[in-house]
């Protein structure tokens, strides 16, 4: 009986072990990889996506294939005085040890037409999968602003006569 609790009890702090180096690989690959996209490598920044990953930046809609996923990466990274970091604030490793998910901040500064610098931070959710080598691919990616959305421009009125009304004669 205590062979087998001993067993049961390697067994579980291996498996502890395994899960906290898991999270620790994806730690180092999220911080590497907001570190290429700093550098605007937009090959490395694109590369931390699984071949089937979706992409879901805001005001866009999701991108579902390599090629559109590279042209998010691609408009962004080329955007006026641009700057970006993000950093992890949870990471998780599921049990399997198989799917894992990031979580955290990030800030941005792009110019706007003007050329006048915009401020931009949020918050981000990757779910990661381990691959059959071992290493990590995001498989899922969205980020949001934690900044209030501006409010479309009102349409313009045409005013004609008599409080906005045209009359034909």
């Amino acid at each position: 009986m205590k062979t087998k609790i001993l067993a049961l009890a390697l067994g579980l702090a291996a498996a502890s072990v395994c899960l906290a180096a898991d999270e620790q690989a994806l730690r180092d690959a999220d911080a590497e990889w907001s570190k290429a996209a700093g550098a605007k490598d937009l090959d490395k920044t694109v590369s931390y996506y699984s071949d089937d990953a979706i992409v879901m930046p805001p005001n866009d809609p999701a991108a579902t294939t390599k090629e559109a996923v590279r042209k998010i990466w691609q408009d962004l990274l080329a955007s006026p005085g641009l700057v970006i970091s993000w950093k992890p604030t949870k990471v998780e490793v599921a049990k399997s040890g198989e799917i894992g998910f990031v979580s955290g901040t990030y800030e941005l500064t792009m110019n706007d037409a003007s050329g006048n610098p915009l401020n931009d931070r949020g918050k981000y959710l990757e779910i990661w999968e381990k691959q059959p080598d071992g290493s990590w691919k995001c498989g899922a990616d969205i980020w949001n602003s934690d900044l209030s959305a501006s409010a479309p421009a009102a349409p313009e009125r045409r005013r004609g006569r008599a409080g906005g009304r045209s009359h034909r004669s």
